[in-house]
């Protein structure tokens, strides 16, 4: 329910220039027609549980029409969605957003080809209408069907799982007062979301839990009854996390196997910036060969029964204990408030900061169980980042100068720069993972 973006607008006025770099080769030596061909090696098994992770400009809608624009710092994985039962009747959908702040998997209707929307049923509710949902992210919210779909990744799959069709047509048009409400820019686009759609694998199991189980939902999600005239009345939902599906779930605890948590890893970044990055994200701690806990510091997190929210733990920052903090890599840069330091004066960086010259800065992170770690960063400006670049480390946002403000005055988002050059696991509430018990990160 975390996800943050800020885009920084006209980049390229402020570019510097950047390095690059060339890549070379070297012939290959002549085998001799007398040579014995040599018995090749056998191919490895290829391992099902890995995906590809890519930062880069985003899905061609956002640069058409007006308006248009590239991503910043969004971390991109491909899925795909099968109409329940069929094996061709199938989309891949690149550009998901990758969310280790916020469960359950939501795409942008229109990045549905019509034959297969046509063909993926929506929810009914106790009454029998069709469902829908309300999730909140911390500046946004979006509004959409619950639909179904036979879903995979990386090889592992879920059957019948519900996800969210955002901004869906119909009974779904009108977004109920009581979603509205909670404030925040309404999500309906690719444009908006500056995704094809995001896949929260956080730290429970569903996106609403015991809170929906009751008709009324959470501050973070609600489902409703939708309807001909339009949804309404909100409606309680199950929190299974196998078929029969009523919550979104998180997809990775629905998988068969390998489903207590997930491990990001993405390279270092330089400090002007870089066009693109790939990285990896590995599903299933401690459950196969290339899924190890290995990291050398376990963070508990808070569960879902929490008063601060789960998921979360305790930065100390200048001196204040934040115990509403998190790792979050749908947030595009560190939201943090501090006085001191000089925000950005041009109208197309409002709300970053701008240090004259890299600032080290130094929170703690500190677990529910009293560990603590070190979550110490450079502070970067980002007139430093070039024109071209996708991805950048060490960019900070002011969160009180954001339109509207956010309510970071108990938090510290340790938003994607914070996974640039790290692996990061992200185990999920209740699930054995490792020589560890979820919900906890790792790195």
């Amino acid at each position: 329910m975390r996800l943050i973006r800020i885009v920084i607008a006209s980049l390229a006025l402020f570019a510097v220039s950047s390095c690059g770099g060339g890549d070379g080769g070297s012939s290959q030596p002549t085998v001799a027609p007398s040579s014995p061909t040599p018995t090749p090696a056998p191919a490895p098994t290829p391992v099902v549980n890995t995906a590809a992770v890519v930062l880069d400009a985003g899905p061609a809608a956002l640069r058409t029409g007006s308006g248009g624009y590239n991503a910043f710092n969004e971390p991109y994985v491909t899925v795909t969605i099968c109409a329940p039962g069929s094996t061709t009747n199938c989309q891949t959908i690149d550009h998901i957003i990758l969310d280790t702040g916020s469960v359950g998997l939501r795409i942008i209707q229109p990045a549905i080809n019509a034959s297969l929307l046509a063909a993926l049923p929506v929810q009914a509710g106790p009454s029998g209408n069709p469902v829908g949902e309300c999730y909140q992210y911390v500046n946004s919210y979006a509004f959409g069907s619950v639909r179904v779909a036979d879903f995979s990744i990386a090889g592992e799959k879920v059957a019948a799982m519900p996800f969210q069709a955002i901004g869906d047509g119909g009974s779904f048009a009108a977004v109920p007062a009581s979603c509205s409400s909670g404030g925040g820019t309404a999500i309906a686009t690719v444009k908006d979301f500056g995704a094809n759609g995001i896949i929260g694998i956080g730290t429970t199991t569903t996106d609403c839990g015991s809170y929906c189980t009751v008709a009324g939902g959470s501050s973070a999600a609600a489902y409703y009854s939708c309807p001909a005239a339009g949804c309404g009345a909100m409606i309680p939902r199950a929190a299974n996390t196998a078929a029969p599906f009523e919550q979104v779930p998180n997809p990775v605890a629905a998988f068969a196997v390998d489903n207590n948590g997930s491990i990001l890893t993405l390279p270092s970044v330089p400090q002007a910036g870089a066009v693109s990055i790939a990285g990896t994200v590995i599903f299933g701690i401690g459950t196969q060969a290339n899924n190890t806990l290995s990291a050398s510091t376990v963070l508990p997190l808070t569960t879902s029964t929490s008063r601060l929210g789960p998921g979360v733990l305790t930065a100390t920052y200048n001196g204040k204990q934040l115990t509403q903090s998190f790792l979050d890599s749908g947030s595009s840069s560190y939201f943090f408030i501090d006085t001191a330091l000089a925000p950005c004066t041009d109208t197309n960086l409002v709300a970053f900061y701008c240090p004259p010259s890299p600032v080290p800065l130094s929170p703690v992170l500190t677990a529910t169980n009293g560990t603590t770690a070190s979550a110490a960063f450079t502070l970067y400006s980002p007139l430093n980042v070039s024109g071209a670049a996708t991805a950048a480390p060490g960019l900070g946002v002011d969160p009180t100068l954001v339109k509207p403000p956010l309510p970071f005055a108990n938090s510290f988002d340790f938003g994607i720069p914070f996974f640039f050059g790290r692996t990061i696991y992200t185990a999920i509430e209740g699930r054995a993972a490792g020589s560890a018990t979820g919900p906890y990160v790792a790195f």
